[in-house]
Formats: C-alpha cells, structure tokens, sequence
C-alpha cells in the first residue's frame, strides 16, 4: 500500500476494538505514526505490536475520554511523543437503550459523557496544536442514528445528534486555518458496540443487527478515513456516509 500518509501522526480514541481499532490499522498502513487511546490497556498493546509490525510506530496511551483530563492527557502524550498531531480521529463511544419511560440517567449521562464531551475535551485539547502547525485534520466518528430517532434510542441518538452539530461548527471555524473536520457517520457495521449495552433485550437486537450478512466491515471505516485523509488539502469531505450495499435495516 502506498505511503500517502508517511511523516503524519495521528491519535485514535476508542482504539482497542471496531471502528477505533480498524482506523488505527488502516492509517498505519499508510505511513502514518498512531497513537491509540481506549479503557482496555491489554488490548491497546496488541494493536501497537500490529502497527508496529507494519512498519509503521505506535504508542498506547490508556484512559477513558469521558474523563476530561485523561481525553487531554491522551493528546498532550501524542504531542510529547512525537512532536505534533496531525490527524485526531474521535471514535470512543457507546450505545445503551434509553427510552424516557423508566429512564436510566445515570446511562444518559454515560453515553452524553463519552460520544458528545469525551470529543469536546480531545478537540479542544488538539486545536491548539493544529493552528500552531498551520495543519490539522479532525474526524469524528458519528452514526446515521444522528439523522434520526426511535423509542429506545433516544440518549445514543441525541448524542450524535450533538455531535454532529458540534463538528460541523468546528469546519466552519477552523477551516480558514488549514484544518479540515469531518463527521463519519456508519450504517450497520459490524463491531463489538452492543457488548455493553445494559438492556438485555436491545443488546440481543442490536447485536443481531450489525452481525447481518452484508453489514459494513470496520475495515471499511478505516480505509474509508485513509482516503480522506489522503486528499489533497483543498479538498475536505465534511460529512460522509458508509452505508451497506444492500439494505439491512429491516
């Protein structure tokens, strides 16, 4: 594969599985130096061994982005370690049923946590750095449940809702500053985002969904992200769909 991406450093959040991890290995792939940051430390040092065994340098950075100073201390880490950051992709999430009848809101409160201000305090912590170098590229990681919503789930669609509101003033602020920001936004695809979902009769459905035949592969995500990345810098994708080829919604 080409280098298209050599000499950039980039961090990842919520690297240690899914759409986190398959971005960390496809921008490696191209050159680029990754850094990664997630909860699981075990699993974060399994994905340093394979971008290393790309050729390409890692480094783990441990910690959870819903917590303020650890989102920050994972960018100042990358920033020590190698000098700069040129490409932060924003994939730390989590989904949980949430209805309003019987609300949890401590799981309000988790998900608006980690998928809404865990990319807030990344952001504002890798901006400085991106004017300072004249350079930047920021992704989030959003969900087509950002365009829309359903009975149970309001809190995970809310947040994206959020985030997509978010990141697209963040293009139109820092886009006179060379620094180009992008909102994902992935159909069904299949990962390990149900795992942790608290309900049991919504983790079952969501785990059946994005295990469909024909779901998007994370690996997608993450040569989708490479791709963009590699454009030439008057070029900013700022909004990007990664649907299924056939539709599995149903």
């Amino acid at each position: 594969m080409s280098k298209l991406l050599e000499g950039k450093v980039a961090l990842v959040t919520g690297a240690s599985s899914g759409i986190g991890e398959a971005i960390a290995i496809a921008l490696a792939e191209s050159g680029a130096t990754v850094a990664v940051s997630a909860r699981r430390a075990d699993r974060l040092k399994g994905l340093v061994e394979t971008i290393e065994g790309l050729g390409a340098k890692g480094l783990a950075l441990p910690g959870d982005m819903a917590v303020e100073a650890d989102a920050i201390k994972a960018v100042e880490d990358t920033v020590a370690a190698f000098g700069r950051i040129d490409i932060l992709i924003n994939s730390a999430g989590v989904m949980q049923a949430g209805g309003i009848i019987g609300a949890d809101l401590d799981e309000y409160r988790r998900v608006m946590d980690i998928n809404l201000l865990g990319t807030v305090y990344t952001c504002k912590a890798a901006v400085p750095h991106m004017i300072e170098q004249g350079v930047g590229d920021i992704v989030t990681i959003s969900s087509l449940a950002g365009r829309k919503g359903g009975p149970m789930t309001s809190a995970y669609s809310a947040s994206k809702h959020a985030v997509n509101s978010f990141t697209d003033g963040m293009r139109q602020e820092l886009g006179e500053k060379n620094i180009r920001v992008s909102t994902l936004m992935p159909g069904a695809t299949t990962t390990e985002v149900a795992n942790n979902i608290s309900n049991p009769g919504w983790r079952e459905a969501i785990k059946a969904h994005v295990g469909k035949e024909g779901a998007v592969a994370a690996k997608d995500i993450g040569d989708t992200i490479a791709f963009m990345m590699a454009l030439p810098r008057r070029a900013n994708i700022s909004e990007i769909t990664v649907r299924p080829t056939i539709d599995i919604s149903a």
